[in-house]
């Protein structure tokens, strides 16, 4: 996430210096995070977009639909410290404080789209874009993310929300396998069939039919 320039060190010309800090969150499961955010407060808006695009509701319910009737397999996954993975274009550091251990008074410049930075989700946004062009996809032009390979004998298709993936493909594991391996080494969790993505409950009624419903997310709402 850093460049060590050392420490008392001047920062390169046109620079500008921020804080970090950290928050902490409690999932659902009972696991504990914490994450270093960056406080994106202290520079300027920026006149382009800084947000990450999300595949809409509808467009993942026609994903759903065209894997069932053309015999796909549908797969959920989840980006682990997905901004992480790309790299920033603000020109800002900071300078380590105690948590930072032997890199205390060191002038950090921050090189990766860390939490909290004003465009770290746009800039998420075009590089995992990069990824999917490089295994064959692009972008459908009714959504610009939902992404499309022809497959031969049918299309496969992969919705994004943010570091959240949905895709309907013959071979799920393909896909894993290219994420996870080089040149983008990605750190993937999931990949297999979804049963609950973006607040719906993914299922067969007792025909045999796909369902997509909401019963989960309202039971929690109500407790």
């Amino acid at each position: 996430v850093f460049k060590d320039c050392g420490i008392g060190r001047d920062p390169p010309k046109g620079h500008q210096r921020i804080n970090v800090h950290f928050v902490y969150a409690a999932k659902e499961d009972g696991r504990r995070k914490g994450r270093l955010v960056a406080n994106g407060n202290m520079t300027e808006v920026p006149n382009e977009s800084v947000y990450s695009g999300v595949v809409s509701l509808r467009s993942l319910r026609i994903v759903t639909l065209l894997a069932e009737l053309n015999g796909l397999k549908l797969m959920s996954a989840d980006i682990s410290s997905a901004y992480l993975t790309a790299r920033t274009s603000e020109k800002v550091y900071c300078v380590g404080g105690a948590g930072f251990g032997p890199l205390e008074g060191h002038t950090l410049i921050i090189v990766k789209a860390l939490y909290g930075l004003r465009t770290s989700g746009a800039r998420f946004h075009e590089s995992f874009a990069d990824t999917l062009k490089a295994i064959g996809f692009s972008q459908c032009l009714a959504d610009p993310d939902v992404w499309m390979r022809d497959a031969g004998d049918s299309w496969e298709y992969i919705g994004m929300y943010i570091d959240d993936v949905y895709a309907a493909l013959k071979d799920p594991g393909e896909l894993m396998r290219a994420l996870r391996g080089p040149p983008f080494e990605y750190k993937v969790t999931g990949g297999d069939h979804p049963k609950y993505h973006l607040g719906g409950d993914i299922y067969r009624d007792p025909d045999g039919k796909l369902c997509w419903g909401a019963k989960t997310y309202i039971k929690r709402l109500c407790d």
